[in-house]
């Protein structure tokens, strides 16, 4: 059952051999964390974590603030905002922070979790 102040979290260390298999991938040279990176991590926790598996991301705005540094435990998470039972939509904010409170991006998520078992109240 979701309720609002609901939270998923994930921490995440990103390494040099990370960031060369990314640059190999998109042929783009980075010193930091690259941000589809970061944005990944809001994927799986959405995906995986909350609401879960049969979510459908609908809309994510992000405001990157500071560059990700390699080699330092970033901690991603989403806590819903607000739920709209009757349309099936969540709405979430999105943070990640290094561990010295660092504000690296925070937004926005909106997912429909029509397909979630049990997901909203009867």
């Amino acid at each position: 059952m979701l309720r609002v102040g609901q939270s998923a979290e994930i921490t995440r260390t990103y390494r040099r051999n990370d960031l060369a298999l990314y640059e190999t991938l998109s042929g783009a040279q980075a010193e930091s964390v690259p941000e589809p990176l970061i944005a990944a991590l809001f994927s799986y926790l959405l995906g995986v974590k909350l609401p879960g598996s049969g979510t459908n991301y609908l809309k994510q705005e992000l405001a990157f603030k500071a560059p990700a540094p390699l080699e330092v435990a970033l901690q991603a998470k989403v806590e819903i905002t607000r739920l709209r039972p009757e349309k099936h939509l969540v709405d979430l904010w999105a943070s990640c922070l290094t561990p010295d409170g660092k504000v690296i991006c925070e937004g926005r998520s909106l997912v429909k979790a029509r397909d979630v078992a049990d997901a909203f109240a009867a």
